[in-house]
């Protein structure tokens, strides 16, 4: 099919342009800079310029599609307004893809990020967050997939705090980026709580099986590992820096500190058994090990 692609440059992003190009699909993507269409060209993709704030122009790439899949996200969390700013943007991005495809059947895949439920793994039945710094993401999702009752395929992929590759990605990069620039591989709380993780080549896949073969209206986890300690994670992050590991405060991950400190495994097993999904990349302790220090 035809798929149209937003944040198909980034980490996650390229790695399902690649996916879906390599098992018969071809893609319309998104590109809101030279370096992006530069990157997406190269990999055999069609573009069209715009960003996520260019409604009309995603209103006719989705209408120019067999399918959707939504990636993009400002990835801004200098301070709650740039995180708020992000949201809202998105979340009017979202609604446009969906309302095109209105009564069309076509599947639109967007991104989620899984909850976290007290005591226990979450599973692809609990519902994500609407509240807190990042519920309005979790509001959009939910409309999205509301649209599988005015006849569009849509489906969520929930990633978990932490999609890596060649030891950079989600929340662990955070973790190493601000080691580099402190000096201190530094992790908040005492270091127990968990954050699930998965190689961007898996969860590739999964957004390629959800994109296929989901029913309207579901939800999926691309969960890998269930849930590395923060503490584990940042003691391989320093040693591979060569700087010390220790407790820091909150505030030092800015907006999202709160989720940084929060415990928040997550399960996979009915995504496993329902679309056979099998992660086959390293795990994120292993793939920390390929950071190179300086």
């Amino acid at each position: 099919m035809q798929v149209f692609i937003t944040g198909g440059s980034g980490l996650i992003g390229s790695a399902v342009v690649r996916e879906l190009l390599d098992n018969g699909h071809s893609v319309l993507a998104l590109a809101r800079s030279d370096a992006s269409e530069a990157a997406l060209r190269g990999a055999g993709a069609a573009t069209v310029r715009g960003g996520l704030a260019d409604l009309d122009v995603l209103r006719t790439g989705a209408a120019k599609a067999d399918g959707v899949v939504h990636l993009a996200f400002s990835n801004d969390f200098s301070s709650p307004e740039a995180l708020a700013a992000g949201v809202a943007e998105e979340g009017a991005a979202l609604a446009a893809l969906g309302e095109e495809l209105v009564g069309s059947d076509r599947p639109l895949v967007t991104v989620s990020g899984t909850p976290w439920i007290p005591g226990r793994a979450s599973t692809e039945a609990d519902p994500v967050p609407t509240d807190g710094p990042v519920g309005g993401r979790g509001r959009s999702v939910m409309a999205a997939l509301a649209l599988a009752e005015r006849g569009v395929r849509s489906a969520a992929v929930r990633m978990p705090r932490t999609v890596h590759n060649q030891g950079d990605g989600g929340f662990a990069g955070l973790l190493t980026q601000i080691a580099r620039q402190t000096g201190v591989s530094g992790y908040p709380g005492d270091g127990t709580q968990r954050w699930p993780a998965v190689h961007a080549l898996d969860a590739a896949v999964l957004f390629r099986l959800v994109l296929e073969n989901a029913p309207a209206g579901t939800a999926w986890h691309a969960v890998d590992d269930e849930g590395d300690a923060v503490r584990d994670i940042a003691t391989v992050i320093g040693r591979r820096l060569g700087v010390p590991v220790q407790q820091v405060p909150e505030e030092t991950f800015g907006p999202i500190g709160a989720i940084f400190a929060a415990d928040q495994p997550s399960s996979s097993a009915h995504t496993r058994q329902a679309l056979g999904w099998q992660p086959r990349h390293p795990s994120l302790l292993e793939d920390l090990e390929s950071i190179q220090p300086g």
